[in-house]
């Protein structure tokens, strides 16, 4: 599995930005998916994750109420809505394939990443 994320940008806090994640692929419809995001001289931590089907979905709770993963299988992409952006969401986001965990090291594929900033 390959994987690409876009949609990154600058938006202002209080707005939104859907990143995207797009993958090459038979076996994406058989994959859970996470993103992951790092900021400037932090580690890389669990945004989201959601199952192959799409029927579950987790969050951390930074993001609860705020963020939410979808996934459309028929066109191999992964989907994040950001909305109530906060100036801590400034980082860069990654998509992975492979596990519901949040875990970074469960995960067997990585896409290059998509900044965003949020700007107070």
């Amino acid at each position: 599995v390959q994987l690409q994320a876009s949609g990154g940008g600058l938006v202002q806090a209080g707005g939104s930005l859907r990143l995207s994640c797009a993958a090459s692929g038979r076996t994406f419809g058989e994959s859970a998916v996470g993103w992951f995001r790092q900021a400037a001289g932090k580690e890389r931590e669990f945004v989201a994750s959601i199952s192959p089907s799409g029927a579950i979905a987790s969050y951390a709770d930074s993001v609860k109420g705020r963020f939410t993963i979808d996934r459309y299988n028929a066109m191999n992409t992964v989907y994040l809505q950001m909305n109530g952006s906060k100036p801590e969401d400034t980082a860069i986001y990654y998509c992975a394939a492979g596990s519901l965990l949040p875990e970074a090291n469960e995960y067997a594929y990585w896409g290059q990443g998509t900044l965003v900033t949020v700007s107070s």
